[in-house]
């Protein structure tokens, strides 16, 4: 009994007021896909204890969109993390990079190669996972150029920590579209929509 207490003692709480703050995080998710490469800011109250572990937008994010039918894959092992996403939101964690719907990295550079996550398939390609990365800073780093739906011409963005080893394994998954992965950028409150279709050329 005293163990169950003290884990509830230590549980990091979720969204202030749940309904409002999904609602309006949810908008915010929409429109970064809508706009990719275009700052957005989730701007909702997070536990204090949540924010100093973890980016506000990424916290948030996942509280927002996962359910008990989305498996969830942490690159890192952070049983806190683990433990409030299942407690607010049923969402059962995965150790298999392939087997999840939602997954959050930290580090990109020890990232398994992107061709075994879940990619969903041609008659269901919202089968496929969804990427939040973590990132120290949307600016600074190397300038990827970005072009495609949603983006009139061209648009620059410079996340830092993201090798180009990355970059070249998701150019390399756009040859099975509608299959890919989308990717959340997240810094803090900040969040960068980048999905499948939006093409990332390293300059």
């Amino acid at each position: 009994m005293s163990a169950n207490l003290d884990s509830l003692d230590a549980l990091v709480r979720g969204l202030e007021d749940p309904v409002h703050d999904t609602q309006a995080c949810f908008r915010v998710l929409l429109d970064a896909l809508a706009r990719p490469g275009t700052i957005g800011v989730i701007d909702v109250a997070v536990d204090q204890a949540a924010a100093r572990q973890w980016p506000e937008a990424a916290f948030a994010a996942l509280l927002t969109i996962a359910d008990y039918s989305t498996p969830i894959w942490l690159q890192e092992h952070d049983a806190a993390l683990a433990q409030a996403l299942r407690f607010h939101t049923g969402a059962p964690l995965t150790g298999k990079f392939s087997g999840a719907v939602l997954g959050y990295v930290t580090n990109t550079a020890t990232l398994s190669s992107l061709d075994a996550l879940a990619l969903g398939t041609p008659e269901t390609p919202q089968a496929s996972i969804t990427l939040f990365i973590r990132v120290e800073a949307l600016e600074g780093g190397p300038l990827l150029t970005l072009s495609g739906p949603g983006i009139k011409s061209s648009l620059d963005i410079a996340p830092t920590g993201i090798p180009d080893r990355f970059w070249k394994q998701r150019k390399a998954l756009e040859a099975l579209a509608p299959c890919g992965v989308d990717c959340y950028l997240v810094c803090g409150r900040k969040i960068v929509g980048l999905p499948r279709t939006t093409n990332v050329e390293i300059k």
